[in-house]
């Protein structure tokens, strides 16, 4: 008898019809003398379409009333699914957030989870029961509701299956694993057997929509077992596993590319110790995570240029911020681009092959794509170019490191 965590997505409870499938899906697991614990997010479209009514209230609705509003979508799911379970003879019972006690913290509409109670899904577990679990919400110490932000039930499941140290943490989704770059940019796109927790916690923060990157930091954390499948495909998906020397094959293993980004340019800071801090402290205080960095002395020595790349989602709310930061600096104007894209090559490989970077930029030259930021890792290279290039990067790049070709391991 395993215990087993599985996360349903949108999509794969889109429907009465897709929810009836689910459950089916599920009942095979708990047929086998599996215990089966099931994370689900809201029905496709329900969280934009909440957000949409919430927008006509207010512009700016306020952050806890939306929490309140946005976790309601994962309340329907739980209950359909539970009934859907109940019809084919499979005893469930539902959970919200708070009930389940997944505690955060009191940051509203990006909450992080501090710790979850299983005792009372563990004695529910024990007494034959499915345990369906609404994703993406928990409560602070206030009792409040909060929601962990998109892509939250991955993260949600994974705390689960580290919570009730689970077997395996299976992740359901409308795509049959993760692939060397997205598909519907490069066709020849190859889907990945197995990956690294290091390669696929790059590829999330990069741009892979596979996995919410708070997920894979759980797993790679907690050392929790976690695979990628289809909801409407049977296959074995992609295993999310650690390092192992085969891989080391492997220089590049994918290509994630974004295109939500945001470049903001402080342009004639002075040249003092701190003044990062007085930059960037106000954006961190906001819950604004930023992602590439670039100080360049300017010709006088006296004063920088700061550069720094934000979610497009929050390059509003950045400039906003920076409004009341910059004039106590001294510093000269502020210049922004909103149409910008990210490319990245991930791979362990890195670590012990040279010359990775040099090709990369030398087969985005050959195609006239001017690179505006680099940034770099042990096992990643970013370059951030203009937006109308980024399909045509990820071309070149997939074809030049000829990811299309399967690995012999």
């Amino acid at each position: 008898m395993s215990l087993i965590v599985q996360k349903y997505g949108g999509t794969s409870v889109g429907s009465v019809e897709r929810i009836n499938a689910v459950a089916a899906r599920i009942k095979t697991w708990r047929d086998r003398g599996d215990r089966v614990v099931v994370v689900v997010s809201a029905m496709s479209g329900e969280t934009d379409r909440l957000i949409k009514l919430a927008e006509q209230i207010q512009r700016r609705p306020n952050p806890r009333e939306m929490d309140v509003l946005l976790s309601t979508g994962e309340q329907v799911t739980i209950a359909l699914l539970s009934m859907a379970l109940a019809n084919l003879g499979c005893p469930a019972k539902s959970y919200t957030g708070g009930q389940v006690c997944i505690r955060t913290d009191s940051v509203y509409n990006k909450a992080r989870i501090r710790e979850i109670d299983g005792v009372r899904v563990e004695a529910d577990l024990d007494a034959g029961n499915v345990i369906v679990v609404a994703g993406f919400q928990g409560v602070d110490d206030q009792g409040n509701i909060t929601t962990l932000g998109r892509g939250g039930s991955d993260t949600s499941a994974v705390a689960m299956a580290a919570a009730l140290d689970a077997d395996e943490c299976q992740i359901y989704t409308d795509v049959d694993g993760v692939y060397t770059t997205d598909p519907r940019i490069e066709p020849q796109a190859r889907k990945l057997d197995r990956i690294t927790f290091d390669e696929m916690l790059e590829m999330a923060s990069l741009g892979s929509k596979v996995l919410q990157i708070r997920s894979v930091e759980f797993a790679g954390k907690y050392k929790v077992p976690l695979r990628v499948l289809s909801s409407f495909e049977p296959g074995e998906g992609t295993l999310i596993s650690f390092e192992e020397k085969a891989v080391e094959d492997a220089v590049v293993s994918g290509i994630p590319c974004s295109r939500h980004e945001a470049k903001i340019t402080v342009l004639g800071v002075p040249d003092q110790p701190g003044i990062a801090h007085k930059i960037l402290g106000p954006i961190s205080e906001a819950n604004i995570e930023v992602d590439m960095i670039v100080q360049n002395i300017t010709a006088d020595e006296a004063t920088t240029d700061f550069t720094f790349t934000v979610n497009r989602n929050d390059y509003e709310r950045a400039l906003e911020l920076l409004d009341t930061t910059v004039q106590p600096l001294a510093a000269g104007k502020v210049v922004s681009n909103n149409r910008i894209a990210k490319i990245s090559l991930v791979g362990v490989g890195m670590r012990s092959h040279a010359g990775v970077a040099n090709k990369m930029f030398a087969t985005l030259a050959r195609e006239g794509i001017n690179i505006r930021m680099i940034s770099t890792s042990e096992i990643k290279i970013s370059v951030i170019v203009d937006e109308r290039y980024m399909e045509l990067g990820v071309r070149a790049l997939h074809q030049a490191f000829e990811l299309h070709r399967k690995e012999d391991c």
